[in-house]
């Protein structure tokens, strides 16, 4: 395991060109960066001296500058459902969140991309953190390489702190090193990235990355996200889904025969609060924002957090909305709400309490 005060540098997150530059700089065979890639994305190595088909010499060259960079949990908490949530400190000293849940045969990981959210989002406690720091590369990855249930692992979702494409760089080289031959060798349908809408890293994630996308929507009415989230101000849902439009997402019609490779799939989150976006007006107007893509609804129940007028929907009302929607030609689920009892469900990460130096 990396000590998180080590000036190395980490090789977890890097790709096999890089991995090619730092064999070529250290003096080593250019073959060595295929192998050092293999016993970190396939064997998982927890150390350089593991990497025992390079020579003596070649690992201690390689230590001289670099490590793995993986680091353990440093707390992990248990729900009566299954559902883990777990404190990771990061190499620069901040801490993240990320929440294994199981699911019969199925086992998926939500993992942070940035320490804190600078979108502020009325309704999350990420949110209201405030934004402290991006993720690396390195950082995105050793929540799943670091994962105690990695090999059980069958999904991954980037759906925990931040907000994705304001960290697109990383969060795109992390996507290639999850689905390229070199690396993880994962298919793309196995990762879903979900977004509010930042519409630069929406479109470099759209035009490099075949993985799954959600767009966290929440109103179909401007006006009202804007008051639930603000990044509607700066990025309108319309204009969001007028470039989705220009993607790969339209349904197929007797005029539009091949529209669309249909390679990914399209959902759209909405939390339902009670009095507020749950009537079948938003219904109606969810259909009409979203008429002709091919795509689907996530109903999400919402899990109070301290200080806001916001309350969840009854389930009356939950099923009500998925039924209507899903009889107008959108499929709808209701998301099973999972790790409520320890604070990991949609919207209540926070390491708040771990950056201010309160917990260790």
């Amino acid at each position: 395991m990396n000590n998180n005060e080590s000036n190395r540098r980490a090789l977890l997150g890097m790709s096999l060109p890089e991995l090619l530059a730092v064999t070529i700089r250290l003096g080593l065979p250019k073959f060595a960066a295929g192998q050092i890639a293999r016993w970190l994305y396939v064997n998982h190595a927890d150390s350089i001296e593991q990497m025992t088909n390079l020579p003596k010499t070649a690992r201690w060259r390689l230590s001289e500058e670099y490590e793995i960079g993986n680091s353990a949990p440093v707390d992990a908490q248990h729900s009566t459902d299954g559902t883990v949530k777990y404190l990771f400190r990061t190499k620069a000293g901040d801490y993240i969140e990320s929440v294994y849940i199981p699911d019969g045969e199925r086992g998926t990981l939500c993992v942070s991309s940035q320490v804190g959210c600078k979108m502020g989002c009325t309704f999350c406690m990420t949110g209201r953190q405030g934004y402290s720091a991006q993720l690396t590369v390195s950082d995105i990855l050793n929540q799943i390489y670091s994962l105690p249930e990695r090999d059980r692992l069958t999904n991954v979702v980037f759906m925990g702190q931040g907000e994705p494409f304001d960290n697109t760089d990383n969060v795109l080289a992390s996507l290639r090193v999850l689905t390229s031959d070199w690396g993880f060798g994962w298919s793309p349908k196995r990762i879903t990235v979900s977004t509010v809408g930042v519409t630069a890293g929406l479109k470099r994630f759209l035009d490099n990355s075949r993985c799954h996308l959600a767009i966290s929507l929440h109103s179909p009415d401007p006006q009202q996200r804007a008051a639930l989230m603000p990044i509607e101000r700066a990025y309108p849902i319309e204009k969001t889904i007028a470039l989705l439009r220009t993607y790969d997402f339209c349904r197929r019609t007797p005029s539009r025969p091949a529209e669309g490779t249909h390679q990914r799939r399209l959902s759209f989150e909405y939390i339902v609060f009670g009095g507020v976006n749950d009537t079948l007006d938003h219904a109606d107007a969810l259909l009409r924002l979203l008429h002709g893509l091919d795509c689907r609804v996530n109903l999400i129940r919402f899990h109070s957090i301290p200080a806001t007028s916001l309350h969840g929907a009854s389930e009356e009302t939950m099923l009500r909305l998925r039924d209507y929607l899903t009889s107008h030609g959108v499929f709808t689920t209701i998301r099973a709400s999972r790790g409520q009892d320890i604070y990991a469900a949609c919207g209540l990460l926070s390491t708040a309490k771990q950056q201010a130096g309160i917990i260790k």
